[in-house]
């Protein structure tokens, strides 16, 4: 489910990109500001659109925009079109569906138990199944987003109450997903079965909150009061009085947490914890445990801005090899800065970043980088250090090579596209790289970092197909033949 550009056109085509981020709030005068605030904090979850839905009393009412928070919700006009004391926001990478407006989360139905806003982050791996299925039974599907088939599941529901249907209809949906809904009168949050994808309840002000990181409650200067569980459906409703009742529903067999490992390596925030794990500990463990693992004698630790800066914080302190900033990040380069023409476009990875010559000439320098997806940034960075004057460029990786595809919302290229299965020595991959050396952490390394433990390879504590291939749920639309990959989308401007 791969919809990213081609390298050529993107210097982000090497990255690995998150799928969404979402935020809701029941009860509150200030639902919309305060929701607007919470996806600001989660915008690294994703940058392609951005929407919140919020309810008055009355009406519903929804405000969905392609690009940035700041672009579109800093505005007071646009706030003061989301009027109302609960609100759910969304965030959106695509991995499922186009990069178009009708695509955009929170989605929408009127159904016969009223009104009801749904966003979720993740992806279910028996979308595009459950879609065919439904369009066969004469449903009509108006956005290519996964998230509409719960849409029209909750509408088929025989059940009498919004809740209830909204759990029969997560109930047939397979994956890894984290899921706000919103009617009238409640502000309902759900897990997949395994706690893929994150989900944490906040309080302002004697209010409910969800959102997909802690982050988004610090923003609003509310307290975290723990993760919504694996499996677990909570449902907050307001009452005519005006008190909020809270309803916590978990599955009749429970099963293990499996949270994903890249949350830790890549995705989450710094100054986030998931799990009950400090994301910035957890990232600086792994360039501890690196440098355990694959230590070499050098002048100074680099950090690949910016997701390798807490690892390569780690592998400073444990080596005892001086950190120094020796790429500096332009963090004002816009996806769209790049489309114009292929001169632009050759400049590549030095209009994200530069070397900083006078901390790397003459110098041994180890690269400290989170992960490598395709190595084709790789090769431009070393290439970059390298003409600054490095004497040795030594990449060292802070997580195990990737392998494999993931299908729970995390955008990778196909397998034969991952630099793991181009190669087969790491000699071979350096090479292509053009590094002195090249080194992995390894997969009990990465556990220790983030968990303390190894890994259990009977029961992994932790969801590291990308690593391993242990996929942790069935995989029915990549196994279904019969499914369409490709969905038929009409040509519009939003």
């Amino acid at each position: 489910m791969n919809h990213s550009p081609s390298i050529e056109n993107d210097i982000d085509g090497d990255t690995l990109h998150e799928e969404c981020g979402v935020f809701g709030i029941l009860g509150h005068p200030d639902a919309a500001t305060l929701t607007a605030l919470g996806l600001h904090a989660l915008q690294h979850r994703g940058q392609e659109a951005a929407g919140i839905v919020s309810f008055d009393g009355q009406r519903f009412h929804s405000e969905r925009r392609m690009g940035l928070v700041g672009d579109h919700y800093t505005d007071p006009a646009t706030l003061a079109r989301l009027p109302g004391d609960r609100s759910i926001g969304h965030v959106r990478y695509s991995t499922t569906g186009e990069t178009i407006l009708r695509n955009v989360q929170p989605l929408f139905a009127e159904l016969e138990v009223g009104g009801i806003a749904i966003a979720h982050n993740g992806n279910f791996t028996n979308g595009l199944t459950m879609r065919r299925q439904l369009i066969a039974d004469g449903a009509i599907c108006q956005s290519t987003s996964d998230t509409e088939v719960v849409l029209h599941l909750i509408a088929r529901s025989k059940h009498p109450s919004s809740s209830d249907r909204f759990i029969d209809a997560i109930r047939q949906m397979e994956g890894g997903y984290s899921m706000l809904a919103m009617t009238r009168t409640k502000l309902i949050a759900a897990r997949d079965p395994i706690g893929i994808r994150p989900l944490v309840m906040g309080e302002l002000d004697g209010k409910p909150i969800f959102c997909s990181e802690t982050c988004a409650l610090d923003i609003i200067g509310a307290k975290y009061v723990r993760d919504v569980e694996n499996g677990e459906v909570v449902i907050c409703e307001i009452q005519p009085d005006g008190s909020i009742t809270i309803d916590a529903r978990k599955p009749e067999v429970s099963r293990p947490e499996r949270l994903c490992l890249f949350e830790y390596v890549y995705f989450a925030r710094p100054d986030s914890v998931v799990g009950g794990r400090n994301v910035y500990v957890a990232r600086k463990n792994m360039g501890i445990n690196l440098a355990k693992e694959a230590p070499v004698a050098a002048d100074v630790v680099v950090p690949v801005p910016d997701g390798g800066t807490p690892a390569a914080i780690g592998y400073a302190q444990a080596s005892g090899i001086p950190f120094e900033l020796g790429i500096i990040r332009n963090h004002y380069v816009g996806r769209t800065f790049i489309e114009p023409t292929q001169q632009i476009r050759a400049f590549g990875v030095k209009l994200k970043h530069s070397a900083n010559r006078a901390i790397i000439a003459g110098k041994r320098v180890v690269l400290v980088d989170d992960s490598i997806v395709r190595g084709t940034t790789s090769v431009k960075i070393v290439q970059m250090i390298r003409e600054a004057g490095a004497s040795e460029v030594h990449i060292r990786v802070a997580s195990p090579m990737i392998y494999h595809p993931d299908f729970y919302g995390i955008d990778t290229p196909d397998a034969d596209k991952l630099l793991a299965n181009q190669y087969n020595s790491l000699k071979a991959m350096c090479d292509y790289i053009g590094a002195d050396s090249l080194e992995f952490l390894s997969i009990d390394g990465l556990y220790q970092a983030v968990g303390g433990e190894s890994r259990d390879n009977a029961q992994p504590q932790f969801t590291d197909h990308y690593f391993t291939g242990d996929y942790p749920t069935r995989l029915l639309d990549k196994e279904s033949t019969s499914n369409v990959r490709k969905l038929s989308v009409l040509a519009s401007n939003g």
